[in-house]
């Protein structure tokens, strides 16, 4: 038994950004707010993936020899990318997708040799890895002017714009590094083609792309303003999170919720791959919001929750129901078309990506729900490392990593009837007023009635390499976040 409802996008879906309103437009969402309209606030730093407490606590349990932090730290300081003294590769413009000459590896490469440096800098407490990380950074934002390529420079602006921020955050009081100008770079290269996107789609109709190109988007925007204190941009991502028209909000990624408790993954009717890499992104910026005192894990009813044990459970072979959908997709008043998901697709129970300890970790152990099949995926992941030891290609990037380290945390006490709640030293929240937009979708790269390519793209990535799961990873003695499981009805599972 399941329960269902019509599987269609809301073409209204209204977008509300620092108070600014503005008639729905023919995509379902409206104008971005423009620079002047942006307001600034006070956010809490460091408060992106890491807040001050998370990175005192990974350098005192590593101090101690505490498990399983030490086997998290030993992944981080085998990789080739953690080592001081990284030679930063910068670009004037950066390319990704065909016709172009393609060099954004070097930017991937380089964001997770500077994000792997500062978490070993916190940790350790070696400068030479602040100094690694500063010199990439600041060698980049006095070098890059824009992204460029295909479809796909969408996806590295998404992408590349949330690690990119991720990194800086952890040495932004450097006195060395160069935060006003890293700050432009942000807002004037990645943050404008997120924005963009989330309010356009690149042109397509608003199906066509699937639910992670929504969810790089919103990473990136939602990172650029905590790191900019740009409360305007915070607000457009948490808007689009709750209400967006596109596939990536939490109701178009996860449009069906079954009685069981599981609710489906859209991407899981395409690949693997995509919705590991959706499940780490939507948990990316739950987790970023969180830090920044909005709950957008708890969100109607804890969704993200029921969606990811939905793709745990399916990513270690076990069968879930799939509610057949068809998404249309192509250009506004252009080429059309549609696309039929029918079931979940197949899966390898031995890939993996490290996405799951931060999800695991939260629901669990500050929640304290019952998650079975993400405590069970997790320890399998464990100990997870980062950027690099997922495949060669740019898969093997697309998440910062080294989750056992930087989530596994001790459970909070919470009082009878209370719940835990997400706490920052200021925050500026989103209101949650909008249309609700039902559920979902569709697309594929097309051209139009003439076959010429639009510019329009259904995978970033044709890479299979990079979907590759990390061989030789272990689960911990006794295993990771071996919890104790609580009320099932609580957690909805």
């Amino acid at each position: 038994m399941h329960l269902t409802r019509p599987l269609q996008i809301s073409r209204r879906g209204m977008l509300k950004a620092a108070g600014v309103a503005a008639g729905a437009t023919a995509l379902g969402v409206t104008a971005a707010p423009s620079t002047s309209a942006a307001s600034t606030a006070g956010y809490a730093h460091p408060g992106l993936l890491h807040t001050r407490a998370d990175l005192d606590r990974m350098a005192a349990k590593v101090k101690a020899g505490a498990a399983p932090y030490t086997a998290g730290y030993a992944r981080l300081t085998a990789n080739g990318r953690a080592q001081s003294g990284w030679t930063p590769r910068p670009q004037a413009t950066v390319y990704r997708g065909s016709g172009s000459p393609e060099n954004y590896a070097l930017l991937y490469k380089d964001l997770a040799a500077a994000y792997q440096n500062g978490l070993r800098y916190h940790v350790g407490g070696d400068t030479a890895h602040a100094d690694t990380a500063v010199a990439i950074l600041n060698a980049w934002s006095g070098t890059l002017t824009s992204l460029a390529g295909s479809a796909d420079r969408f996806l590295a602006a998404g992408l590349y714009g949330y690690q990119a921020a991720n990194a800086a955050e952890l040495v932004r009081d450097r006195p060395d590094f160069e935060r006003e100008r890293f700050q432009k770079m942000l807002r004037t290269v990645f943050s404008p083609l997120s924005e963009s996107f989330l309010v356009s789609h690149n042109g397509a109709v608003i199906t066509n792309y699937w639910t992670n190109w929504d969810l790089t988007a919103m990473a990136c925007v939602l990172a650029t303003g905590i790191f900019c204190d740009d409360s305007a941009k915070v607000e457009q991502a948490v808007e689009y999170f709750r209400h967006g028209a596109g596939l990536g909000s939490v109701k178009n990624a996860i449009p069906v919720v079954h009685e069981d408790g599981l609710a489906e993954w859209l991407e899981a009717g395409r690949d693997q791959g995509h919705a590991l890499l959706g499940v780490g992104l939507m948990g990316t910026v739950c987790e970023m919001a969180w830090n920044q005192g909005i709950d957008l894990y708890g969100y109607d009813d804890s969704r993200f929750l029921k969606g990811a044990q939905y793709v745990a459970k399916w990513c270690m072979g076990g069968k879930v129901a799939y509610t057949a959908n068809t998404r249309r997709k192509g250009a506004v008043n252009g080429w059309s078309g549609s696309e039929t998901a029918s079931a979940a697709a197949g899966v390898d129970p031995a890939m993996t990506r490290p996405i799951w300890a931060m999800i695991a970790n939260h629901y669990t152990k500050r929640r304290g729900l019952s998650a079975p099949y993400l405590t069970q995926i997790a320890a399998k992941a464990a100990p997870e490392g980062g950027g690099g030891d997922y495949g060669p290609n740019s898969g093997g990037y697309d998440q910062l990593g080294f989750g056992t380290l930087a989530f596994t945390r001790d459970r909070v006490t919470v009082a009878s009837g209370g719940s835990a709640a997400p706490s920052a030293s200021a925050s500026a929240s989103a209101s949650a007023t909008a249309s609700e937009p039902s559920g979902t979708p569709s697309v594929r790269a097309g051209g139009d009635k003439n076959g010429r390519s639009r510019d329009l793209a259904a995978t970033g990535s044709t890479e299979v390499v990079g979907w590759t799961a990390a061989t030789g990873i272990t689960a911990l003695a006794g295993g990771l976040l071996l919890l104790r499981r609580r009320n099932r009805g609580s957690a909805g599972s």
